[in-house]
């Protein structure tokens, strides 16, 4: 072996004694699966309205020119007169009706106002049977929906919105006629607007028999009635008389 190939082979022995030791090779730890949230769950549906909360019977927007008043129907108690107040307005028909007559000149014990059709009598729909208080169970107490009439049996449009009571309307009065007026619902909202109409000007003359001084003037156009929802302030009310 030549004296070159010797010291070749005796510098790379060297060398690898020089070199460091690799250190041991540890093995990595397994890499953790990515975890991913679940989807938060969908919000809950709306609850309908508890059926008991509810109250089924109808009620009705007046749109008048001094604002709006809403009635409430006691169409189980008195189905005939309440059916025909919804008649008109389901037909659009009460739409111009007028409330025409305030009772200021009775006294603080005796207040209504009184709406009806007062123009073509065409529009009026066939009288309607009567339905007695004592009959219905319901009572003329101040916000009473009462209807009007004549003779019992010929109602047709009219009706009265009692701002007192008037038990003297009732068919059980003592010293009545013995057949009153029909209750067929009561006033739930709008009761300022009720007092704004019995507290407008009047004609002093106009008018028949108990009626003069009694005619407003201006009468207040119902300028629409619809079907509205019950509102959610609704008062009991006191046209149902306590068993």
């Amino acid at each position: 072996m030549s004296r070159a190939m010797l010291t070749l082979i005796l510098s790379l022995a060297l060398a690898a004694q020089a070199a460091p030791a690799s250190p041991p090779t540890t093995p990595s730890p397994p890499r953790p699966r990515p975890t991913f949230a679940p989807p938060p769950p969908p919000p809950p549906l709306p609850v309908p309205p508890d059926a008991a909360t509810t109250d089924p019977r109808p009620h009705v927007a007046l749109v008048t020119d001094l604002g709006t008043i809403v009635v409430r129907l006691e169409n189980e108690r008195a189905p005939v007169t309440a059916a025909n107040f919804l008649r008109y307005v389901d037909a659009k028909q009460m739409d111009g009706f007028k409330f025409y007559r305030s009772t200021k000149s009775w006294g603080p014990g005796n207040q209504l106002i009184q709406a009806g059709n007062r123009g073509d009598a065409r529009r009026n729909f066939p009288p309607i049977a009567h339905e007695p208080t004592k009959a219905s169970g319901l009572t003329n107490c101040k916000g009473a929906l009462s209807m009007a009439r004549l003779n019992p049996g010929d109602a047709t449009t009219d009706f009265f919105l009692l701002l007192s009571d008037i038990k003297g309307f009732d068919s059980d009065s003592p010293g009545g006629d013995g057949a009153g007026f029909a209750v067929f619902g009561e006033l739930v909202a709008g009761t300022a607007v009720a007092e704004a109409i019995f507290n407008a000007p009047v004609s002093p003359t106009a008018g028949q028999g108990v009626m003069v001084g009694q005619m407003l003037e201006p009468q207040v156009t119902i300028k629409t009635a619809r079907r509205v929802p019950a509102p959610a302030d609704a008062p009991k009310g006191c046209v149902v008389k306590a068993p």
